[in-house]
């Protein structure tokens, strides 16, 4: 297996606190995927809601991937003041969150 040099994947898995309007969780991530733009070792960001069958989630509902250049880019990005800033918003607005960076391994046959 081949684990990829540089590249990292910085996954957020998170659930809304109930009462949190979809228009207000539609600006948030809107502004989470801004951070591209503003920080410059984020290279990506992606999105989604969970729509496994497996009913595995724990209550997680969307997953956040953010992609960096490196383990540096991704300890630059987390006191970066605009993360901060962002985070301050982001945070209270969830019940539970877990994040796992992980450098993406390509399998070969």
């Amino acid at each position: 297996m081949e684990e990829a040099t540089g590249v990292v994947k910085h996954i957020m898995l998170a659930k809304f606190r109930d009462g949190i309007p979809p228009h207000r969780v539609e600006e948030l991530i809107k502004g989470y995927a801004n951070l591209v733009n503003l920080i410059e070792p984020m290279k990506a960001f992606q999105w989604g809601r969970d729509v496994s069958i497996e009913h595995l989630h724990q209550g997680f509902t969307h997953v956040f991937e953010s992609t960096f250049e490196s383990t540096e880019g991704v300890a630059e990005y987390l006191p970066h003041p605009e993360h901060v800033k962002f985070a301050m918003h982001f945070l209270p607005s969830l019940e539970k969150v877990i994040v796992v960076d992980y450098k993406p391994t390509t399998v070969r046959f």
